[in-house]
């Protein structure tokens, strides 16, 4: 008989031992999954050759525009069940899931059959070349065919890990990391499918994991599973869905945008190898945020149930303390890029030219990377507690109010230089905004606590 875990513990058991139960594996599994990026880009950089990694660069946009429709779904529906399994609503928990189900289908199939019939003008307009539009065509087509596969994972994932089975979600995660690594080499050295091969495994090992969490919720014994009555679309549940989603979709929406400024902005002043060496400064840099978006995840179940069970005292505790975390985990990152970025680059690829800009690119691009821990935490802080709105404005500082107009002006007086600066200044910016709204909303929590 399989052992049900209980919510209730998110409301009882020490905040140190919850957020290290939940953020552990949610790390484990990030930390995984951004490995196996930086892997797939050293397979393609060697396997295939430099302009393949500018390909896969150009890709970026499409991939950060298919994780916002992903996130829509997949984290406000987890932040949703969080709350309601604070409130014991058990039977609006398993609504959320099967709404989740449906969505997921629904936005998947959509979003693969419009981008694969506006494929190539799409990935001309993100910054492709004629000698790397192949090699993006090429990875992007198999991706997209098994687009509503990749939605189904993303989303199921997130409830495992927001329903109390974070190590399940870190699981699924691993299954998909060690299966891609082992198919990577395979396909493109063995059976020489090239850069078509990396994107076919990534499908086959999403395929699985999926499988692995339909067997979860399949279990007639779980407190969340698949059942009759949940997958009619509930105008509540879809439309609260949305609006804790919004805050992660406009996030992965405007990453969208921004990658295609850089490319382009790249493109323009330094050519294809620039936006490769971007492609590798971005695989690098994101191993170190995705660590602490698996801290986050950790976070918002925690957060998430204890705001909604009006624990006000361990919200305030558990923000506190996740943010210590990724702090250091930013120092870190700092430390490591600013003084081995030779060693670090010279893992993708043996072409000097693309080496010297990728170096360059890493130490601008992380010269204050230390304060983007407080950022990330500060920002996903509201969207734990149901405040979409202000996570959406949070969100929005760095991205569009800030970082835009400088992808936009700072490149016609330094050319690639204003391409790479635009990004740590626009960090330096929103995290003072961001500062300034988190605390003012910390000293409202302490007095709800202290009415208690």
């Amino acid at each position: 008989m399989t052992q049900v875990k209980s919510p209730a513990t998110i409301g009882t058991e020490r905040i140190g031992k919850l957020l290290k139960e939940y953020s552990i594996p949610a790390i484990i599994a990030m930390a995984a999954s951004s490995l196996y990026n930086i892997a797939d880009s050293i397979f393609i950089g060697h396997g295939v050759g430099s302009l393949a990694i500018s390909g896969l660069a150009v890709t970026f946009p499409l991939m950060n525009l298919a994780a916002a429709f992903g996130s829509l779904v997949g984290v406000g529906a987890s932040t949703l069940i969080s709350v309601k399994l604070g409130q014991n609503d058990f039977e609006k928990a398993n609504q959320v899931l099967g709404n989740v189900v449906v969505l997921n289908l629904i936005i998947g199939f959509l979003f693969a059959a419009i981008c694969l019939i506006f494929l190539d003008p799409v990935l001309y307009f993100f910054g492709a070349s004629e000698q790397t539009i192949g090699y993006a065509r090429d990875f992007m087509r198999i991706i997209l065919y098994g687009n509503l596969i990749t939605h189904m994972y993303l989303g199921l994932n997130a409830i495992l890990r927001s329903s109390g089975y974070p190590k399940k979600a870190m699981n699924a995660t691993l299954v998909s990391v060690v299966i891609n690594c082992m198919l990577n080499p395979l396909f493109i050295f063995g059976f020489g499918w090239g850069i078509k091969g990396s994107a076919l495994a990534t499908v086959i090992s999403q395929t699985i994991s999926l499988i692995y969490q339909v067997i979860h919720f399949m279990n007639p014994q779980g407190y969340l599973r698949f059942q009759k009555g949940i997958y009619r679309l509930r105008k509540e549940i879809v439309g609260g869905t949305f609006a804790i989603g919004m805050s992660p979709f406009l996030v992965n929406a405007c990453a969208c945008l921004i990658v295609i400024l850089i490319n382009r902005g790249l493109m323009h002043y330094g050519g294809d190898l620039s936006i490769g060496a971007y492609g590798i400064v971005n695989r690098i840099s994101f191993l170190f945020i995705m660590i602490m978006i698996g801290l986050n995840q950790g976070m918002q179940p925690i957060v998430g149930y204890n705001y909604g069970a009006r624990l006000y005292s361990r919200v305030l505790e558990t923000t506190k303390l996740t943010i210590r975390w990724a702090v250091g985990i930013a120092v870190v990152g700092f430390l490591i890029c600013q003084l081995f970025p030779g060693v670090i680059v010279r893992m993708f690829t043996t072409d000097q030219e693309l080496i010297d800009l990728s170096i360059f690119g890493l130490r601008v691009t992380l010269i204050i990377f230390p304060i983007v821990g407080f950022q990330i935490v500060a920002t996903n802080f509201f969207l734990s507690i149901g405040m979409a709105r202000t996570s959406i404005f949070l969100s929005l500082t760095r991205q569009l109010i800030f970082l835009v107009p400088f992808l936009i002006i700072l490149p016609m007086f330094f050319g690639t230089t204003g391409v790479w600066a635009s990004m740590p200044l626009a960090d330096a910016i929103s995290t003072i905004v961001t500062a300034i709204v988190f605390f003012r909303q910390i000293k409202i929590l302490r007095k709800k606590w202290e009415v208690q």
